[in-house]
């Protein structure tokens, strides 16, 4: 063969290695299950891949709800997909249609929670039918000595649109569980997630006598006595047996100096000092709201806090939130960043210091333990109320009474007019 016959050849023959490796290369889309080991149990884990290998998408998946990723990469068979508004990652590698890798947060601090163990697989098959169990949907109380000085916490069960699937969310003083998705198993159900957030699993168990028991089958050691073997009611009978009712949001935090104006003094993320004094606040009505990147239920808050935002801005509304990072995120706020960028958040958000110094940087508040916790402030800078943690949208009924009660708190807010003396200050 010469040489203007050779070159042809070799071309095709690279051609045709190409097109070989390319096909060789294995797909990571679709969708997988699997678990998370965590604390001695499997915690379902759902998680979709979509798109082309140059623009791949990725969202966990929890029931009908998704938790979309910042970024996936996969090269070299290793898939990454990234949550940045939560600072986690799931690193796995492909193997045999097998995903198998970790998930967890990408701080290196060695206060940070030890990753996951997660194995996922492909799905080829439709979903297999689930065992219709005992009707417990409804509303209970379930009766507990809670750390935040709690008596009772409120669990709502509803069915879902699948058969034999219910939904179940826990609301605290400090804010909801975010959805519960599980199926009866012959036994009891057990009801779980697996979020950017990370994990969660329950099991509820009906008694003879009509009460559940409710197990957080992640609980630590030191939780177990708090967390294991709770009994929940309905509240008619909670009532009748003198039982406490699961406290009211704005009961929870009071104000030691109802009279003096709310002051906080803290960065933005540019360096920038912001306090209460500053012109942009005066005369206004202010929420002030406590919380952190790191908190699920302030992920919840912070689209409603933007929704009325846009809402009241030009009418005199402020909204501040005080944000409390880990040390390694006060260094480099990365996932605050991803957190403002997440929800389009325009108001003003400042960095307050660590969660450990919430009562020594808010000292205007007596009980100030819960994440979130919101200040509403009238045009005169004082608290006329305060609102402790957040039913988000996994708890339908109390998201949306939440959201009349604290828009119709603004208004009345709004259409008050500051003092003379306040105005010409």
């Amino acid at each position: 063969m010469n040489a203007l016959a050779r070159k042809p050849f070799a071309a095709l023959l690279l051609l045709v290695g190409s097109a070989f490796a390319f096909a060789s290369t294995p797909s990571v889309t679709g969708t997988w299950e699997g678990s998370a080991a965590v604390r001695g149990q499997k915690v379902p884990i759902r998680l979709q891949i979509s798109g082309p290998s140059t623009a791949l998408k990725a969202a966990l998946l929890n029931g009908p709800e998704q938790a979309a990723a910042s970024s996936v990469t996969f090269t070299d068979n290793k898939l990454t997909v990234a949550f940045n508004y939560y600072a986690r990652t799931l690193e796995a590698t492909l193997a045999d249609d097998t995903l198998t890798g970790t998930f967890g947060l990408t701080s290196t601090s060695p206060k940070a929670a030890p990753r996951v163990p997660v194995v996922l697989h492909r799905v080829t098959t439709d979903a297999t039918a689930t065992t219709v169990g005992p009707d417990i949907h409804g509303d209970w109380e379930i009766a507990v000595s809670s750390s935040k000085g709690e008596s009772a916490w409120q669990l709502r069960i509803a069915p879902t649109k699948q058969s034999g699937l219910i939904h179940a969310v826990i609301q605290r003083i400090d804010g909801d569980t975010g959805s519960l998705y599980g199926s009866w198993d012959g036994h009891h159900y057990t009801v779980s997630h697996f979020t950017a957030a990370g994990p969660a699993l329950y099991s509820i168990t009906p008694q003879s006598d009509g009460t559940l028991l409710v197990s957080n089958l992640l609980a630590s050691e030191a939780q177990k006595a708090q967390a294991r073997d709770l009994v929940a009611r309905h509240p008619a009978d909670a009532r009748k047996q003198n039982l406490a009712a699961p406290t009211d949001s704005t009961q929870q935090t009071t104000i030691k100096d109802p009279a003096a104006p709310f002051s906080f003094s803290f960065p933005d993320l540019s360096g920038k000092l912001v306090s209460n004094t500053d012109p942009q606040f005066r005369n206004k009505v202010v929420i002030v709201a406590i919380g952190g990147s790191w908190c699920p239920n302030c992920h919840d808050e912070a689209p409603f806090l933007e929704s009325l935002y846009k809402k009241f801005h030009g009418k005199g509304l402020e909204i501040v939130a005080l944000s409390f990072e880990e040390e390694d995120q006060l260094k480099d706020p990365t996932r605050l960043r991803a957190f403002i960028e997440r929800y389009g958040l325009t108001y003003t958000v400042l960095v307050a210091g660590t969660p450990d110094e919430l009562n020594e940087k808010i000292t205007q508040a007596d009980h100030l333990n819960c994440w979130p916790t919101s200040f509403f402030l009238g045009r005169d800078g004082r608290v006329r109320e305060i609102h402790a943690g957040f039913a988000g949208p996994a708890n339908p009924e109390a998201h949306q009474q939440l959201e009349h009660e604290v828009t119709d708190l603004v208004e009345k807010l709004l259409a008050e007019q500051p003092s003379t003396q306040k105005a010409s200050n």
